[in-house]
C-alpha cells in the first residue's frame, strides 16, 4: 500500500536541491558580511602627518574647503566656545588650542564626511553649522586634509592622537 503523501524520487530531489541553493546564497550572504565586517573593523590605516606630499595636498583641500571657517592658520573662529544668537557653536580651532586632537581619525574622517552629526558627535537636538563633505571631496582628499591639520600639531599631541587612533582600531 502507497502513502499519497510521500514524495516522489523527482520532488524530494528537486527539495534538497532548493534547500541547497537557499544554503549556498545563505552561506554566500555570510561570507561577503564577514568580509565587510572584517575591513571595516580593520578601518582605513590611520593618517600620516609625515607624508610631505599627503600634508601639501592637505594644504590646498583645507585652504579651498576649510578655512574660511577654521581660519587659515587652524586658529578657528572667535569666541568659538561661546554659543552665537543661532543657539550654535562657531568654528573650532584645529591648532592645539582646539579639540581636534582628541579625537582618532576614524571620527576625524566621519565628522569631516557626514559633518557634526546630531546624537553621534553632538549633543541631541544640536544643530551645526559643520556641513559633511563626502559629496565634494573623495576620502582621500578628506585624509590629505587631515594630515596637514595634524601635521601643525605638536609632537606631543600627534602622539597623544596616534594611540587614540590606535585603541580605536583596536576595539
Amino acid at each position: 500500500m502507497s502513502d499519497d503523501r510521500s514524495p516522489t524520487p523527482a520532488a524530494q530531489g528537486a527539495s534538497r536541491a532548493t534547500v541547497f541553493h537557499y544554503l549556498l546564497a545563505a552561506s554566500g550572504a555570510f561570507l561577503v558580511g564577514a568580509i565587510a565586517w572584517a575591513a571595516w573593523r580593520g578601518g582605513s590605516p590611520a593618517i600620516d602627518a609625515s607624508d610631505a606630499q599627503l600634508v601639501a595636498a592637505g594644504r590646498q583641500v583645507y585652504g579651498q574647503y576649510c578655512a574660511s571657517c577654521h581660519g587659515e592658520h587652524l586658529e578657528g573662529q572667535p569666541a568659538w566656545r561661546e554659543r552665537g544668537a543661532n543657539g550654535r557653536l562657531p568654528a573650532p580651532p584645529h591648532d592645539a588650542s582646539g579639540h581636534t586632537w582628541h579625537h582618532p581619525d576614524a571620527v576625524l574622517i566621519e565628522i569631516v564626511s557626514a559633518g557634526l552629526e546630531t546624537g553621534r558627535y553632538a549633543q541631541p537636538g544640536y544643530r551645526s553649522d559643520m556641513p559633511g563633505f563626502a559629496t565634494m571631496l573623495s576620502e582621500q582628499q578628506i585624509r590629505a586634509s587631515l594630515a596637514y591639520i595634524k601635521s601643525r600639531w605638536p609632537e606631543g599631541l600627534r602622539q597623544h592622537q596616534a594611540q587614540l587612533t590606535r585603541e580605536a582600531a583596536a576595539r
